[in-house]
């Protein structure tokens, strides 16, 4: 979760850290430092907070040709200064992304070997460790090689020794670092987003590599031998990072929706070859965590539909301890925006060992996720700044109604002709309920200490997501529940005033859904109603305050337009209580620790 830079060249390398680290603030962090080399010296400037709180530390006429930087999401110890990285222990300063499982047996050992510790990090042990095995080998490559041996865990590591002053040395284990290609300088981050309009080439760092890096020349390494490297190239436009003049990233996330369905229309509805051919499966598991999980469990109702067989999703952190039952006729469906979230690959390399097929739903190319899958979707979404994700989600739940698509149209049960032209509607629909009024809503509820949300069937799973997107950016209370569970119990919690946002949008169980609603009105809620437009039933005005019509479409697409009001409430009510909508306390975009 934590941001890794670091750059060697001609250039004075503060600007470029700090410039990498803004660029990486969507991974989420709560401190920021870089280590620099000055007069053959190593400096270190930290700080808790945001990365302005560090710029304004650092003294720019201090040019530097060679350093690495940071952001830290608090794993190991508090936020603190002290706690921040870069850390340094004899002659080495390194930042670190991951968890070093076994840190607290190293400690003991190198405590013993006479090493002192002043934070409360995982890192500094890891750091002091590196030191001990080069003070062992008076070799770099050969001390790290040691350590790779003896570490357990994850780690991305950029490391800078004092004594060997032209050259960065970095080394991963299941956390992500690319290593970035220029002229005469290259470049470290955890995400090449950090320096795309920098450098378009750039290697991709495997497990057990280690990389000397110098100005003009990189070497990769593995069990000692020099290896040869895949140079890979950033795609155009690939990490837009212009607002466009939209107040907030996630503003400007939900706006793009509407070009995005045309997007993927062009891409997949026009060539239904690209998209995997699941009839042949018996078994379906789908996998992934937080907005991605409800992804998927949009993608088990869609594709049950069209299928013979249970489909069963599951929250990736759970599946990758728990007994799974599959095989060679199993098929693994792992959803996730950055291609790097660590329990969804972990996932991907247990069921494997199964002879399971595994597919990836991901936005990122040649993430990891990517790259450990049989067969990989790409979900064409562009960059996502905001940590909540939006565009990213609707445009999984498009790749799992195309697979229920090709899978009921190989089955004889859906019309092409009939479902392309409601595909072909989507962006303006998105657009009519993208330009809503929703301020008598805001208004009513923004201040709420709690929100529930109702739906049955696959629309509970959306008022999950909607749920999820209130907690995240606004930070008010709120829970989803199956509608007619809210009477088992927690109906106790309505009182008078309380917001209840109610969504109905499959007919068949529209009644029983109004039945609950009811119920909550009659102890005085405030029900906001969504309510697919074309309902063939009728609704007594006296158990809603507000009624939002959504634009009817097949129940296959019906998903996506259902989350649209949902994330533009959030929104709202998060910019009413005055909150940092894109960069919400404590989340990060890029979960890369377990």
């Amino acid at each position: 979760m934590c941001g890794i830079v670091g750059y060697i060249g001609k250039k004075n390398s503060l600007p470029i850290l700090i410039k990498g680290l803004k660029r990486l603030e969507y991974r989420g962090y709560d401190s920021a430092g870089v280590a620099y080399i000055k007069d053959n010296n190593i400096k270190i400037v930290k700080t808790v907070g945001k990365i302005n709180n560090l710029d304004k530390l650092l003294n720019y006429n201090d040019e530097s040709f060679i350093g690495i930087g940071h952001t830290r999401w608090a794993t190991h110890g508090s936020v603190d200064t002290t706690n921040s990285h870069p850390h340094q222990a004899g002659s080495i300063t390194i930042v670190h992304n991951g968890i070093l499982e076994n840190y607290q047996e190293l400690k003991e050992i190198l405590t013993n070997k006479g090493y002192t510790f002043k934070s409360d990090t995982d890192t500094e042990v890891l750091c002091a460790y590196i030191d001990y095995e080069y003070n062992q080998t008076k070799n770099i490559l050969d001390a790290l090689n040691n350590c790779m041996k003896v570490f357990e865990g994850s780690y991305a590591t950029a490391i800078m020794v004092k004594d060997i002053p032209n050259k960065l040395f970095v080394m991963k284990k299941d956390s992500p670092l690319v290593i970035g290609i220029g002229e005469q300088e290259n470049y470290i981050a955890s995400d090449i987003s950090a320096y795309a309009d920098e450098t378009s080439a750039y290697i991709i760092l495997e497990d057990m590599e280690i990389g000397q890096i110098e100005k003009d020349n990189i070497s990769i390494y593995k069990n000692k031998k020099e290896i040869k490297y895949n140079i890979e190239q950033v795609e155009q436009d690939a990490f837009d990072s212009d607002k466009n003049n939209y107040e907030h990233y996630m503003l400007k996330e939900i706006s793009e929706q509407e070009n995005l369905m045309d997007k993927l229309n062009n891409i997949y509805l026009k060539n239904l070859d690209k998209i995997m051919d699941i009839s042949k499966y018996n078994k379906i598991h789908i996998i992934g965590c937080g907005t991605a999980y409800h992804a998927g469990m949009i993608g088990k109702y869609l594709i049950e539909n069209y299928s013979d067989f249970e489909v069963n999703t599951y929250i990736a952190s759970e599946y990758r301890y728990q007994k799974i039952f599959a095989d060679d006729k199993t098929l693994v469906i792992a959803a996730s925006q950055s291609g790097e979230t660590a329990d969804t690959l972990a996932c991907i390399k247990k069921v494997k060992k199964y002879g399971c097929k595994t597919l990836g739903i991901v936005n990122v190319k040649n993430s990891s996720i990517a790259r450990a899958v049989d067969e990989v979707i790409y979900t064409e979404a562009g960059q996502e700044v905001a940590v909540a994700s939006t565009k990213a989600y609707s445009s999984q739940v498009y790749i799992f109604s195309l697979l229920a698509l090709k899978l009921g149209i190989t089955k004889g049960l859906i019309n092409k002709n009939e479902i392309n032209k409601e595909y072909e509607k989507l962006p303006s629909y998105i657009k009519e309920l993208t330009n809503y009024d929703y301020e008598d809503i805001i208004s009513k509820i923004w201040q709420a200490k709690d929100v529930f949300y109702l739906g049955r069937g696959i629309d509970y799973i959306s008022m999950l997501e909607g749920s999820l997107k209130l907690k995240e950016i606004s930070y008010v209370h709120s829970e989803a529940y199956q509608a007619g569970e809210l009477k088992h119990g927690t109906i106790s919690l309505i009182e008078k005033d309380t917001p209840i946002i109610a969504l109905i949008s499959d007919e068949t169980i529209a009644l029983k859904t109004i039945s609950n609603i009811k119920e909550v009105k009659a102890r005085g809620a405030y029900v906001v109603l969504l309510i697919k437009e074309d309902l063939n039933i009728n609704i007594d005005k006296e158990c809603y305050d507000k009624i939002i019509e959504i634009n009817a479409t097949d129940n296959l697409l019906q998903p996506i337009l259902n989350v649209i009001p949902l994330q533009l409430i959030a929104y709202n009510i998060a910019k009413k209580r005055g909150c940092d909508i894109d960069k919400p306390r404590n989340l990060a975009k890029s979960v890369t620790v377990e």
